[in-house]
Parts: C-alpha cells; sequence; structure tokens
C-alpha cells in the first residue's frame, strides 16, 4: 500500500488541477445549476487547488496528507450532496464518489 498511495495522491490532485483548469465551463455551468454564487465557486476552486497541492506535497511531507484527504473529501461530499439536489443522474456524480473514495482511502491508510 505505501507504493500505492503516492498514485493516489497524484491522482487526486491531476483530477481536481484537470477540472479546475480546463474545464472550468462544466464546473461555471454546475454551480449555476446547483444555484451557488460565483463567490462561492471561486472559494471552493481556490480551496481544492490549495489542497491538492497539499497533496501532492504530502507524498515527501507524510503529515499533510490526512488533514489534506479529510477536506477534500469533504468538498466531495458536498458535491454528492448538490448533485442530489439538483436530481443530476449518476454518472455526473461517479468523478466525486470515485475521488472521495479515494480521499478515504488515504485517510483510513495515513491513520495508522
Amino acid at each position: 500500500m505505501e507504493k500505492i498511495l503516492p498514485l493516489v495522491h497524484i491522482t487526486i490532485a491531476v483530477s481536481v488541477f484537470f477540472v479546475w483548469v480546463f474545464r472550468y465551463g462544466n464546473v461555471t455551468k454546475e454551480f449555476k445549476q446547483f444555484g451557488l454564487s460565483d463567490v462561492t465557486r471561486n472559494m471552493v476552486g481556490a480551496s481544492k487547488m490549495a489542497l491538492s497541492t497539499l497533496l501532492m506535497v504530502s507524498i515527501w511531507y507524510p503529515s499533510l496528507a490526512m488533514p489534506s484527504a479529510f477536506l477534500m473529501g469533504l468538498f466531495m461530499v458536498a458535491a454528492q450532496f448538490f448533485h442530489f439536489k439538483v436530481k443530476n443522474p449518476f454518472i455526473k456524480h461517479l468523478p466525486s464518489l470515485i475521488l472521495l473514495l479515494l480521499c478515504a482511502l488515504i485517510v483510513v491508510f495515513t491513520a495508522k
């Protein structure tokens, strides 16, 4: 598991960066669909980018892994909530659900 966890960190960080940089138009549409403000969207984006950076850094500084994965997981729980709230199809839930499970994996295996 020690060799797999860094790949999990990288997967989460790259996925979040990709969505918030290259798919920002989709993010904007989703936040409007959810009824959230531009300020909220920007705060969430900045927080997720910072947490992604911390997840990457936590490969070398393991004490950062649990808090950053836990907080990122909370964002994914919120994403699930909003997808349910607007009754999106399951396929729209899947990316944040997968990232939530990966965050939980980090939290569980770094809690030892």
